[in-house]
């Protein structure tokens, strides 16, 4: 279970293509090993929960199998591409963002970025299979950070980033045309599945 709050940050070592269809993702993350990371650790790596396989002096490595590819943006990843790194909570941490799993739903463009005020909006694809669960002020973990839904269209979600998030996740650097792996509101899908289930059949 993650907060959505990016303590960290990392960067793409190494990626192994694997004949089966994987992947083995090696990350660069001297601060979060730093904190007592140890193999069999949950951890988000841009909002995805990933189990740490083996440990380096500075790097950590994951297997990341078809189905997590197929769900998120990671069979784009190269060397040097920079990530989001959350280690997963302890009882008794602080909640400052909403509960992240670190399940990803779907992965979307960024369609658009401007500057708004002291921050930045960013507006992203409303992707079909998940169109539903997202709602103007629900919460949404784009890329493993805790945010709030701005503004909803028919095709589009946008969210508004403070400077300090801007500057200390990959949503600062990521341009028009990359993607971004999304989560919804746990929330808002328990809520979504229990009206379907329920609704009065036609």
């Amino acid at each position: 279970m993650f907060s959505g709050l990016i303590a960290h940050s990392a960067v793409v070592f190494d990626v192994v293509r694997e004949g089966a269809g994987g992947i083995r993702l090696t990350v660069r993350a001297p601060e979060a090993l730093a904190e007592g990371v140890e193999i069999k650790d949950s951890i988000a790596i841009n909002g995805v929960c990933l189990t740490a396989v083996a440990l380096g002096t500075d790097t950590v490595s994951f297997d990341v199998v078809p189905e997590t590819l197929a769900r998120t943006d990671f069979a784009t990843l190269a060397p040097g591409d920079l990530l989001n790194l959350e280690l997963s909570l302890r009882m008794g941490d602080r909640l400052g963002g909403h509960l992240v799993y670190g399940h990803v739903d779907a992965n979307a463009a960024i369609v658009g970025k401007v500057t708004e005020g002291q921050g930045h909006r960013i507006t992203i694809e409303r992707s079909a299979g998940i169109a539903a669960m997202i709602v103007e002020k629900g919460y949404m973990a784009v890329d493993g950070v805790s945010l709030t839904v701005a503004s909803v269209t028919e095709t589009t979600f946008d969210i508004a980033l403070i400077p300090e998030t801007f500057r200390r996740t990959t949503l600062g650097p990521k341009a028009t045309g990359a993607r971004v792996n999304l989560e919804v509101d746990p929330v808002a899908r328990y809520a979504l599945g229990a009206a379907e289930r329920y609704a009065p059949q036609r």
